[in-house]
């Protein structure tokens, strides 16, 4: 019992089971219903056409028979009148009866004229077909013997119109009758059901044998159907299982057609890549993180290492502890940047909107801007700031400006320019940092966001930066619903353009409801 369920489960966890289950299930279904409908629908059929047959049989023999029985009336009735004529004009008694014998002689045979007519009907009728006809003292006047010496009898005849009833002879047998009568007779006209019902019994016989041929023929055709078109799954399954984290680029063949399958192929190649390019950036980040922490240890190791091998007063030590300070800051400033990047790729990264004025930032920090630039004697311009509102998060939007404008001060020789502006342009607020700088190589300006890229390492380390700018400033635009452009020329310097959404009027908040006006939200 226990072998049986296991061998069920297992085998109904195969969709190549399944596909071909329901396949049979759905043929012997079809099956089933249609033979069900071509029996009753035949059986309909078959009984329609023999009442059909047989009341233009009846209608066939009526029609024959009155006109005939009416002719040798007339000519009977003529008969009797002659003699009497004869008898009153003559008086010869022996004459006029011998006329009459003639004249009824006549008519006997004009009667078995018409049987004899109404006989080769019959043969070109089916063999098993009974033709009873009784006068209207119900005496049998004719009567095929198809079935033996059988007589009908039914009471019940209509006048004129045909009825069609189900009878039983004298064995049982269940007869389809067609009655009427006329001035002159009462027809019968039977035909035995049995042979329908033979030809009924035929056609079940048929689906008997068919039906269970059909559903083996179907069962072994949906197996070979879902085994050949599960095939190439197969191959996926058997492809995905080899493609691990040390062969990525390994992709699953594909057929070329563009059928269920083709995109199936195509969306797990689609992901494989996805995948790949993951794994790279993991594994290009981890190496730059790595290199990023190990070289301020290391300088803090070797000078710790120098401090202790001889014995200095306290000022001696002062500068090592300065340097071993401005190391300390930034390992915390790039573990400060990586957690902020960690929690925006995982989603708990949480941005505190309100509603704030974008004109007011832009001059607090060309002030902060200017004191940078100072040492470097580089001027910054505010060139243009509109009057702009809109619904972000202060700190991470100061965060992404100053990110933004150090860069730019930072890659800009002395005596250069930065300038600032603040523009509207069709529902969105434009943010630009334009530096007259030493530009970016084109064919780097796709990767200038990617995390601890620099253009120029030796200088970026030198000017004190962490690689992790850009791919912050990136992620606050992009968290507010909006986005970040680069423009740049080697030698001429570059412009950060920032495309921010305006807040619309419509989705202002109603006076009294400041509390509704900071909201948390996670970044998706």
């Amino acid at each position: 019992m226990k072998l049986l369920r296991l061998i069920q489960t297992t085998m109904f966890h195969s969709i190549r089971v399944k596909l071909t289950f329901w396949y049979t299930v759905i043929v012997g279904a079809t099956l089933f219903g249609f033979g069900v409908a071509s029996y009753f629908f035949t059986q309909e059929k078959l009984f329609a056409s023999l009442d059909y047959s047989l009341r233009n049989e009846v209608v066939w023999l009526k029609n024959f028979i009155g006109p005939q029985a009416n002719k040798v009336k007339l000519k009977k009735h003529r008969t009797k009148k002659e003699p009497v004529l004869a008898e009153k004009k003559s008086g010869d008694k022996k004459a006029a009866r011998e006329t009459v014998v003639e004249k009824v002689e006549e008519d006997s045979t004009a009667f078995d004229q018409i049987w004899n007519q109404i006989y080769e009907h019959t043969l070109l009728s089916p063999k098993k077909q009974i033709i009873q006809i009784r006068d209207r003292n119900d005496e049998i006047l004719y009567r095929s013997y198809s079935l033996g010496n059988e007589e009908i009898i039914f009471e019940d005849i209509p006048y004129n119109t045909t009825k069609l009833v189900t009878i039983y002879n004298a064995k049982g047998q269940p007869l389809r009758l067609a009655v009427t009568q006329s001035p002159i007779a009462k027809i019968y006209v039977a035909y035995p059901e049995s042979e329908v019902f033979e030809v009924l019994s035929n056609l079940f016989s048929l689906f008997i044998i068919m039906v269970p041929a059909s559903l083996l023929i179907s069962v072994l055709g949906g197996w070979f159907l879902a085994k050949a078109s599960l095939r190439p799954v197969d191959v996926i399954t058997q492809t995905a299982r080899d493609i691990t984290a040390l062969n990525l680029d390994q992709r699953i063949p594909s057929s070329g057609v563009n059928d269920e399958l083709g995109r199936l192929v195509s969306t797990f190649n689609d992901m494989i890549g996805r995948l790949q390019h993951s794994f790279d950036q993991i594994q290009q980040f981890s190496i730059d993180a790595s290199h990023e922490l190990r070289t301020p240890l290391t300088i803090m190791r070797g000078e710790i290492e120098m401090a202790l091998r001889t014995q200095q007063t306290a000022d001696d030590y002062r500068p090592v502890l300065s340097s071993t300070l401005d190391e300390i800051m930034r390992m915390s400033s790039i573990i400060d940047n990586l957690l902020t990047l960690a929690k925006a790729d995982v989603g708990h990264s949480t941005l505190h909107l309100e509603e704030l004025s974008l004109t007011g930032m832009m001059k607090e920090l060309f002030e902060d801007s200017a004191i940078l630039a100072e040492p470097k004697n580089i001027c910054v311009i505010l060139q243009r700031t509109d009057d702009i509102v809109l619904l972000g998060d202060d700190v991470r939007l100061r965060q992404m400006m100053l990110n933004l404008i150090s860069n730019a001060i930072k890659y800009t020789p002395e005596d250069g320019e930065v300038r600032l502006s603040l523009t509207h342009d069709e529902g969105f607020a434009v943010i630009q940092v334009s530096d007259t700088g030493i530009g970016i190589p084109e064919d780097q300006l796709m990767r200038i966001f990617d995390r601890f890229f620099r253009v120029d390492k030796g200088r970026s380390r030198e000017m004190g930066g962490t690689g992790l700018g850009l791919s912050i400033a990136k992620w606050v635009a992009e968290a507010h619903g909006g986005e970040i452009l680069v423009q740049s020329e080697i030698h001429k310097g570059s412009t950060f353009t920032v495309m921010l959404p305006i807040l619309k009027r419509s989705d202002e908040p109603e006076p009294g409801d400041e509390e509704r006006k900071i909201a948390t939200i996670k970044e998706i």
